[in-house]
């Protein structure tokens, strides 16, 4: 009952948003109709023609009854148009893709506003009026030429171009309490919002363009076809001149518009293009460069909070790290705390490991996630008891097999940390850093390099720190003694590669260390 309940309250308030937009929806459509119809189409008519007032009221009834067979046109198209909005909002549940669906086809009903307009609205007028109008003139009840139904019906498809682009940009806003509510609903529902992902259905500057070049040509063109008119009743030979004269103002005007709304579009294209390009930068991780303030206007508001935007990314990025470091660190002491013996092995392994990774030209995000590997590359033997860990004398063989599964315990620790893939590019280090190059190490026996980058890596460290420390039952060896075993097992335990690189750099650094000092002597 109580998710009934739910569903009846859910369903409640998007009918409501929904009446709500059609009432905005109507209401936009009265003032633009009645704008273009009436202030501009009649207005326009009755100061132009010249004619007996019996025949301005023929007109008028002309208009009137063209806009019955426009309003039926029109609705039905609108409710064609509407009908799927309105059945998504009366029903009671939504799947995730028809949220999708429906949030893109809300976007795209302003687009097909145009549509309406400029097809059911226009074609809907022009048609009956033009009809009546040349049958009108044929019984003599209308005593105008032809032609001006040519020019009227021009006029009307100008009339619907601006009709259709105010029409479009007040219906843009109309809908946005739509798209709240679908985004709303599948938050609810799915805990995810509805999003065009980035896609771009109009492009700003296919709005920009066509606006500007609109409204720099509708009243030049409508001056120009309502002059003539007039012209014809005053002075026709004049009129005639005029025509050539006012078609090369109508073109000299279209090239200004296209000129200008070009520039205007270039003025607003450049730093949105600008801007996207920074975000894309910062989406692959850089943070170090800031986008230049080359503006003057509200964009270099925006460049400013976009650049602060940036800093505090770097600056949390930066925090993020050093907690995440810290966290590594911690669990690498924490370990090397249960044995006092064993204390800052974690550390010096994955020193040795960075080491070795820089000589091999590793960069500098993989020689990152092997320092972490190799911090971490002990972490199962917190799973071990601590009669085996911390026995001093020598292993049985049960209690060897014990520690042999550290390395399965550590990949098992890592993967309840969460997020899982937080932890992804460590687990393949973890895992096989006991593994020998000729196959006979644990836990999976691979061999040569099918064992992970890491492994190999995190192997060579780990033997030669575990040889030069001291322990309970023995005491570490010499750098140059646990070098020469390194030596002796390149290529069998460990890979010859990455053992040689560190090997020749350990002596090379003896070497430089020994020089000052036989200076001194």
């Amino acid at each position: 009952m109580r998710a009934e309940r739910v569903r009846h309250r859910e369903r409640g308030i998007g009918l409501e948003v929904y009446r709500a937009f059609i009432f905005r929806l109507l209401r936009n459509y009265l003032i633009g109709s009645i704008s273009a119809i009436f202030i501009v189409g009649t207005v326009v008519m009755i100061s132009t023609l010249q004619v007996p007032n019996i025949q301005y009221v023929r007109l008028v009834a002309i208009v009137l009854i063209s806009i019955l067979f426009m309003l039926v046109a029109e609705l039905i198209t609108l409710w064609a148009q509407l009908g799927p909005i309105g059945h998504f909002f009366a029903a009671e549940h939504h799947e995730m893709a028809e949220l999708n669906r429906m949030y893109e086809r809300i976007h795209r009903f302003p687009g097909q506003t145009i549509y309406r307009i400029l097809g059911p609205h226009m074609l809907g007028f022009s048609v009956p009026a033009a009809g009546i109008t040349l049958w009108m003139i044929s019984t003599g009840w209308l005593e105008i030429p032809y032609g001006y139904v040519i020019v009227a019906a021009v006029c009307a498809f100008l009339i619907a171009i601006m009709h259709a682009l105010i029409e479009y940009y007040l219906t843009v806003r109309a809908v946005r309490p739509l798209l709240l509510e679908v985004r709303r609903i599948g938050k609810n529902l799915y805990g995810m919002e509805p999003s065009l992902g980035g896609r771009i259905l109009i492009s700003i500057q296919r709005k920009f363009q066509t606006s500007t070049a609109l409204i720099g040509l509708f009243p030049l063109c409508l001056f120009f076809l309502a002059t003539y008119i007039r012209l014809q009743y005053i002075d026709p030979v004049f009129a005639k001149e005029y025509t050539f004269w006012g078609v090369l103002i109508v073109i000299l005007g279209a090239g200004f518009s296209m000129v200008g709304s070009w520039l205007l579009i270039r003025d607003v294209r450049d730093p949105v293009a600008e801007l996207t390009q920074e975000m894309n930068r910062i989406q692959g991780g850089e943070f170090g460069r800031r986008t230049p303030d080359l503006y003057s206007d509200e964009f270099s508001q925006l460049i400013s909070g976009f650049n602060m935007m940036i800093s505090r990314l770097e600056m949390r990025q930066e925090r993020n790290r050093q907690l995440l470091q810290s966290y590594f660190s911690l669990l690498a002491a924490a370990l090397d705390a249960r044995d006092k013996y064993t204390a800052g092995h974690s550390m010096r392994v994955a020193e040795y490991s960075i080491l070795i990774g820089r000589l091999s030209g590793m960069n500098d995000e993989q020689a990152d996630l092997l320092y972490k590997s190799a911090l971490l590359h002990d972490i199962g033997k917190i799973g071990i008891p601590d009669e085996v860990l911390l026995k001093d004398g020598k292993l049985s063989d049960e209690e060897f097999a014990i520690i042999r599964t550290h390395p399965v315990l550590g990949e098992s620790i890592l993967l309840q940390i969460e997020p899982v893939d937080a932890m992804a590019d460590f687990l393949p280090g973890v895992r096989s850093h006991h593994e020998r190059y000729d196959g006979k190490g644990y836990p999976d026996g691979m061999a040569g390099e099918e064992i992970p980058l890491f492994g190999r890596i995190i192997a060579v460290a780990d033997a030669f720190d575990a040889m030069t420390s001291d322990r309970p039952y023995r005491n570490g060896m010499s750098d140059e003694r646990a070098l020469m075993i390194l030596e002796e097992g390149k290529g069998t335990q460990w890979d010859p590669y990455y053992a040689g690189l560190f090997i020749d750099e350990w002596r090379r650094q003896k070497q430089l260390d020994k020089k000052p000092e036989e200076g001194v002597s």
